[in-house]
């Protein structure tokens, strides 16, 4: 059976150059069986477009909507495809994402509820460079991957094993002993890890960006990302997981090459309050102290100030 999130892709023909770019960027996440999109170009000669589009509709978890003008006038994508979409949006059955990629009226419309892509909804055509909004595009649908791609979720699951109720707004006190909190570092490590090592490989596809990423062991990873527009635009980052009397916090981080794991930048340490264990960040940049992260959250704010040694923003 096939596995990997299903995506119905709804677009305006006038926008085929945005449809290609944002599949070929999709590239990774469709290697690793993450996802499977879908779009009206893969119906067959022959085929019954108006059955096979409903069908499709139908299946899929996650309708993404390549907003321009062009699509906000089409009859079809507004009409049929959108209308249904939001239908199972609010039945908590689809998510829809929109990715905003030309300046246009899109707030005015049903979609200018919901949270759209690329940040803030700046369209894409807008940023200075395309590919950069792309790879903001891509990372937030690993977020929609990793959360699960349902609006009302009948049952989730977080990295610390705790389990949400049906609706998701019981939360239920518990005591986390230390294995809880050995499974939990060692599940945020491989968090942290993959999210580096795919987020690497997707901007490595990025013009004059180039990217490494090693396994120094079981525990430790090095990335070295460089940006060649840049006269100084290398940043290094090594991340160990490791505990002991003598460590920096449960998993630390320095910003250079094969960094000795008795040298650190920052670190995360693991907390919890009556309900679940989360990641604290320190560091010498400035956090929000009180910010509770998850693994993930952890990975993207962790991979933003790498980003930054090197001259290079997600926007």
């Amino acid at each position: 059976m096939a596995k990997g999130l299903k995506v119905f892709i709804s677009y305006s023909h006038m926008d085929e150059h945005a449809l290609e770019r944002f599949t070929k960027h999709l590239s990774v996440l469709k290697r690793e069986g993450s996802v499977r999109e879908w779009f009206d170009q893969k119906i067959l000669h022959g085929g019954d477009i108006d059955r096979e589009i409903s069908e499709h509709l139908e299946e899929c978890q996650v309708f993404i909507a390549i907003v321009s003008a062009d699509f906000l006038s089409s009859h079809y994508c507004y009409e049929r495809e959108l209308k249904r979409a939001l239908e199972r949006h609010e039945q908590g059955s689809m998510r829809v994402l929109p990715i905003i990629v030309q300046p246009c009226d899109w707030k005015a419309s049903p979609l200018g509820r919901l949270k759209a892509l690329p940040k803030d909804g700046k369209p894409v055509a807008d940023w200075t460079n395309e590919n950069n909004a792309w790879l903001d595009v891509v990372g937030q649908i690993r977020r929609v991957i990793a959360e699960g791609p349902s609006t009302r979720p009948d049952q989730s699951q977080d990295v610390s094993g705790n389990k949400s109720t049906p609706t998701s707004k019981y939360r239920v006190k518990r005591d986390f002993d230390e294995v809880d909190k050995l499974e939990f570092r060692e599940k945020a490590y491989q968090a942290i890890r993959d999210y580096f090592q795919q987020a690497a490989a997707e901007i490595g596809e990025v013009e004059d960006i180039k990217s490494k990423f090693s396994l120094l062991g079981d525990a430790s990873f090095t990335c070295t990302v460089v940006n060649r527009a840049r006269t100084r635009g290398v940043a290094h980052i090594t991340i160990h997981a490791r505990s002991g009397r003598h460590s920096f916090g449960d998993i630390s981080y320095s910003f250079q090459e094969r960094a000795d794991p008795n040298t650190s930048n920052g670190w995360f340490q693991i907390e919890a309050d009556e309900y679940e264990l989360y990641l604290k960040q320190n560091g010498m940049m400035r956090h929000d102290d009180n910010a509770k992260l998850s693994p993930t959250e952890a990975a993207a704010n962790l991979w933003e100030e790498f980003l930054e040694q090197a001259g290079i923003s997600n926007g």
